[in-house]
């Protein structure tokens, strides 16, 4: 179970469940990777919905080595995702957003 306090997010890989955290690293692997020119424009992309699968893995496959359980892109790009690309997409999005504003209290 993925806590929203910290950044983690839940997402079922391969029928099992994986925790996903954007570490700073992992945020400075992403600019880089998908040479984006800051990590507001990702955001932008992600909030008016001009994002493509290639931002989707990348942001999956970095928030599975910060959350410590890394994956190949190969194996990540082949995977089983439960709920498929739209549940990809959510969890993208959400590690994005949860990397940098805290969760609303209940």
């Amino acid at each position: 179970m993925s806590n929203p306090w910290t950044g983690e997010v839940s997402l079922v890989i391969n029928g099992d469940p994986r925790v996903m955290k954007l570490t700073l690293g992992a945020l400075a692997e992403l600019e880089q990777a998908l040479s984006v020119g800051s990590l507001v424009d990702l955001a932008q992309r992600f909030e008016s919905g001009g994002f493509s699968a290639v931002d989707v893995l990348a942001l999956i496959g970095a928030g599975l080595r910060g959350g410590g359980t890394p994956m190949a892109s190969d194996d990540l790009a082949q995977a089983d995702i439960a709920g498929g690309p739209m549940a990809a997409a959510r969890a993208a999005a959400e590690l994005l957003a949860r990397a940098f504003m805290a969760p609303e209290l209940p």
